[in-house]
């Protein structure tokens, strides 16, 4: 038996190193180009395919971004209304619009007959009092219909007329920038602007009330207050009208062209972390050129418009979109990192270990101090691949069913998932060592978890 058994180590033995020996002709072919050419091949042109698919969808993530808002913007009333409701509270755009409303009025005041109800002897004496109250009988006069005005800006009423201003002017707007609907409608001087006639018409009721009954003999008055102004408009009118009809199918393109590059790359985690990358930066990209076109815009605007008013008005209506360049940011981000983190590289295998160590160790304290988990520890252990598949399915899902969702949601979801793997890992932490693709049994599956 002693002879049989050395007979069958040495078959064994012999049947190892012929494996191994074919291994490493193997692992020599490869390298050397030879039995292996066609995969190289292969895998030269579907990694590059997908680095193609990657940088398109990349490139038009922004562009995708920008036609949703704009989409959005011009076609849909109720949200252009809801994203300028706001500026009916914005102090520049109140002195603005109470600037215009006193100009309108003053312009129709006959000063010279408010004083012909006065006695003779007593006109030098109340001509005195009202110039010693703004400098001039017309600064005086100026002044207390600016009050009037600003008084009316301010309420609740202007408000209601704001809106309802809006929402009629956004037909014309909409007409104007997109050619949509035909007809002659046309954007007068380059400017989108509202009629103040309701607003002066409550600033003369005001004046009236007030004692300045000469107020009622202005006429109805029509003066515009200019909510967008710019001589390019009618330039991208072309541009506009392609970004409205690329809004629904555009961001639908930039997703297909970049799961089709993630999914098509021969290592698809570090595809994945290439493209949140990508994305974060080319919607970055936006983001700045929002604040430069600012600047520009601003800088070019004409005489006679309230820069602090047209500053108001252009960081209102772009809100939502820079609330959504930097979502997209922070996503992006915090993809890359989870890619990476989830990876077979070095250095995140080292933090994960770390973290898979803590949670050992404060998993035995807990035990030794009598808290036990119970059955929750085993049934975590043996199904925490699914339940880290479920929570990470439940962020997604309350990502996109979030009502604009902000940076710092994604920064808090993506905590508050951490948090949740952190008490599962913690559940099944014990019995078993560290989980499968740890240190351990990282090695060995190292290949595999790269793609």
């Amino acid at each position: 038996m002693g002879g049989d058994g050395a007979t069958g180590g040495e078959r064994a033995t012999g049947g190892d190193r012929a494996e191994l020996a074919r291994l490493r002709a193997r692992v020599a072919a490869l390298e050397s180009g030879r039995g292996g050419g066609r995969p190289r091949e292969h895998h030269r042109l579907r990694s590059a395919l997908a680095a193609v698919l990657l940088v398109l969808g990349c490139l038009l993530a922004p562009l995708a971004v920008l036609a949703t808002w704009t989409s959005g913007l011009v076609d849909d009333t109720d949200s252009y209304v809801a994203t300028v409701a706001p500026l009916s509270a914005d102090p520049a755009v109140q002195n603005a619009v109470a600037d215009r409303a006193t100009d309108a009025v003053m312009d129709h005041l006959d000063l010279a007959s408010l004083l012909k109800d006065v006695a003779p002897k007593d006109r030098p004496l109340v001509e005195k009092l009202l110039g010693g109250i703004g400098g001039s009988l017309d600064g005086a006069v100026r002044s207390f219909v600016h009050d009037k005005a600003r008084a009316v800006v301010a309420s609740d009423a202007f408000a209601t007329i704001w809106r309802d201003a809006n929402r009629r002017v956004h037909a014309t707007l909409d007409k104007a920038l997109t050619g949509k609907g035909g007809g002659a409608v046309e954007l007068k001087g380059d400017a989108v602007t509202i009629d103040l006639a309701p607003v002066i018409a409550q600033v003369k009721d005001r004046l009236v009330d007030s004692g300045l009954t000469m107020a009622k003999d202005v006429p109805d008055v029509h003066t515009q207050f200019t909510v967008v102004r710019s001589d390019q408009i009618g330039k991208v009118r072309t541009y506009l009208r392609l970004l409205e009809l690329a809004g629904t199918w555009l961001p639908v393109l930039a997703f297909l062209l970049l799961a089709g590059g993630i999914l098509g790359a021969v290592r698809r985690r570090r595809a994945l972390a290439a493209a949140a990358l990508g994305v974060a930066v080319t919607v970055l990209a936006l983001g700045i050129g929002l604040t430069v076109f600012r600047a520009v815009y601003l800088d070019r605007l004409p005489a006679g418009v309230s820069r602090p008013a047209a500053a108001a008005v252009y960081d209102t209506l772009v809100r939502y979109l820079r609330t959504a360049v930097r979502a997209l940011v922070a996503l992006g981000v915090t993809v890359a990192v989870a890619a990476w983190l989830t990876g077979p590289g070095r250095h995140a295998s080292a933090v994960r270990q770390v973290w898979h160590t803590g949670l050992a160790a404060a998993r035995t304290r807990t035990d030794r101090l009598g808290l036990r988990t119970g059955p929750v520890g085993p049934f975590a252990r043996r199904h925490r691949v699914w339940i880290g598949w479920l929570l990470a399915a439940g962020a997604v899902v309350a990502y996109i069913l979030w009502s604009n969702p902000t940076g710092w949601v994604v920064v808090g979801l993506a905590l508050a998932l951490l948090f949740a793997l952190t008490v599962v890992e913690f559940l099944a932490a014990g019995e078993d060592g560290p989980p499968a693709g740890e240190p351990g049994r990282a090695a060995g599956g190292a290949t595999g978890a790269g793609r």
